[in-house]
């Protein structure tokens, strides 16, 4: 299952605008949704504060959500896109639960799981990285640039 740049940009679009919720809310800007057959079955986006839990990122929401669509633990046929590369928790939740792709916006060299790891997510899945990975990096930076003044 391979989606288009095409396909990859509006999908990415998608969790972008969930990334401008997250912010709007003031949590860390990433958004994220699982794709199965041309239709979004989950999303999410951080809820740390709100949720007072410190596993409430975009990704485990996502993810929970799409599972509980498919009434399965595995995400087999999906496609998450997340605006950020996903930290080590999320790359265990998606090793665990199976989609057929990865597909994130920028990467990020602190807490990203590629900088421990590039196969982390497992075998299972496909990674691929940098679909419009400016707009995903200008969003965190302007954000944490308000949080510093």
């Amino acid at each position: 299952m391979s989606e288009n740049l095409f396909d990859d940009e509006l999908w990415m679009r998608k969790a972008l605008d969930l990334a401008h919720q997250a912010a709007e809310e003031d949590e860390i800007p990433i958004g994220a949704v699982v794709v199965y057959k041309n239709q979004v079955i989950g999303k999410g986006y951080n809820q740390t504060e709100k949720l007072k839990d410190v596993t409430a990122h975009a990704e485990m929401l996502a993810i929970t959500a799409a599972a509980s669509w498919l009434n399965n633990k595995f995400l087999e046929d999906c496609t998450l896109y997340v605006t950020i590369e996903p930290c080590l928790m999320c790359a265990g939740a998606i090793h665990w639960s199976r989609p057929s792709r990865l597909v994130y916006g920028a990467s990020e060299p602190k807490f990203g799981f590629s900088g421990v790891r590039n196969d982390l997510t497992g075998l299972h899945t496909e990674v691929t990285g940098g679909v419009l990975a400016s707009e995903c990096a200008q969003l965190m930076k302007d954000f944490f640039r308000t949080k510093r003044s």
